[in-house]
């Protein structure tokens, strides 16, 4: 998203460039750099990444100095169809045959990456294959142009100056050079896309060269996404989940990640696997939980909590049900989803934050009112529903939306 601007703002704008600019330099030096300083950081090093950094007023999110925060204006675009657009062919295709065509030529690394951090290698490629096309994406950015300009102008200041700091310690640290750093316009590094504290913690040398470079080495990048799971509670020999059917007799607003029930109890409930087989012996007295991203208009899934764990690398359902799914396809040649994704949304997000509050004011969880449906959202819709004695759906349309509201 680009700051979209007006004639006479950009004017403004133009005029007050060599004041921000100024503004930038003297932020550097004189409240920037003391923390730097007493976090270990040299003056060579500070000098170094900021040489030639001034900001980029293009970037997103930004608040020009003297200006206050906007409010932001009530939404005008679709933001919400079908869940199923996030599994498109074209994208679902694409991100399978290139791990399929890396599972063998990478075979070596993963299996040793496996090994030690106990996470699949076809997950580890999803990810790889989802953040960063396999490396094929490119990252444009210096990323102290990015983190510097957004640690001094955007809105979340605080968060973006903990990441330029943790940023100029990669550099300290000697990890990797300054002329390496390239990030997203976001601030994420490299081909697994980590925050600079993320890297921190979870980038690793993994071809045993000195450095943690995810940016040209597939090596350390395969060994940190595999390190990066672990790390949040991957549980090796698990599987992430299994595509169910759910009958009518059991409430889609049981959905979520703080009502497991053991995979047994799924069971008796009359909840089996798609493809009939049986789920694992070894899942049977082991908590599962119910996933259903788009309600009864769409696949339902028993998750184990590794699917949790792939929603640390991304907090969306819809991310960590890619990275299982094109993981599965990868592994076993495993097909689309066998129920079909409705045809359901149309929604604007100001239209689902509004209902969000309606349901919150009744008494209900929906998890805050962020235009987001997420779990807590599609489960209060169920319970609202089966209130109101309507067959549960647990999933917003228009015609909920206005009931609702």
């Amino acid at each position: 998203m680009l700051l979209m601007l007006n004639t006479g703002t950009m004017t403004a704008l133009a005029q007050s460039k060599p004041e921000i600019e100024a503004q930038f330099q003297n932020w550097l030096a004189s409240d920037l750099w003391p923390e730097a300083k007493a976090k270990g950081i040299s003056k060579a090093v500070f000098d170094q990444a900021f040489a030639g950094v001034s900001p980029n007023l293009d970037l997103p999110d930004l608040i020009m100095p003297g200006e206050k925060p906007k409010t932001p204006k009530k939404q005008v675009q679709s933001e919400f169809g079908s869940p199923g657009k996030y599994f498109n062919d074209k994208t679902i295709n694409s991100t399978t045959s290139g791990g399929l065509a890396r599972a063998g030529q990478y075979a070596r690394t993963l299996k040793a990456v496996e090994s030690k951090y106990g996470v699949p290698g076809e997950i580890v490629l999803a990810v790889w294959g989802r953040e960063s096309g396999y490396g094929t994406v490119k990252i444009p950015y210096n990323a102290f142009t990015v983190l510097g300009t957004k640690a001094f102008l955007a809105s979340r200041k605080d968060m973006f100056r903990k990441e330029l700091i943790a940023a100029l310690e990669i550099i300290q640290k000697g990890y990797i050079g300054v002329g390496t750093m390239k990030s997203s316009w976001a601030g994420a590094l490299g081909q697994p896309q980590f925050m600079p504290t993320s890297y921190l913690q979870h980038a690793v040398d993994f071809d045993g060269d000195g450095k943690r470079d995810i940016w040209n080495s597939v090596p350390d990048t395969l060994g940190s996404i595999g390190h990066y799971l672990q790390q949040y509670g991957w549980q090796a020999g698990r599987d992430w989940g299994y595509e169910v059917t759910v009958p009518e007799t059991v409430s889609c607003s049981l959905e979520g990640p703080d009502q497991g029930k053991l995979f047994s109890a799924w069971e008796k409930l009359g909840i089996s696997r798609i493809n009939g087989k049986a789920f694992p012996s070894s899942e049977m007295k082991r908590e599962g939980f119910l996933l259903m991203p788009a309600g009864r208009h769409g696949p339902a899934f028993i998750v184990t909590k590794n699917f949790y764990v792939l929603k640390e690398y991304n907090m969306s359902d819809l991310y960590a049900l890619f990275i299982g799914h094109v993981g599965d396809r990868i592994a076993h040649g495993a097909k689309g989803f066998s129920a079909n994704w409705g045809d359901v949304g149309g929604l604007y997000r100001s239209d689902i934050a509004s209902m969000q509050k309606a349901l919150e004011k009744q008494g209900y969880d929906a998890g805050g009112a962020d235009g987001f449906p997420g779990f807590k959202t599609r489960r209060s819709i169920g319970a609202w529903q089966a209130k109101k004695g309507i067959a549960p759906t647990c999933f917003p349309d228009k015609a909920l939306v206005q009931a609702i509201r």
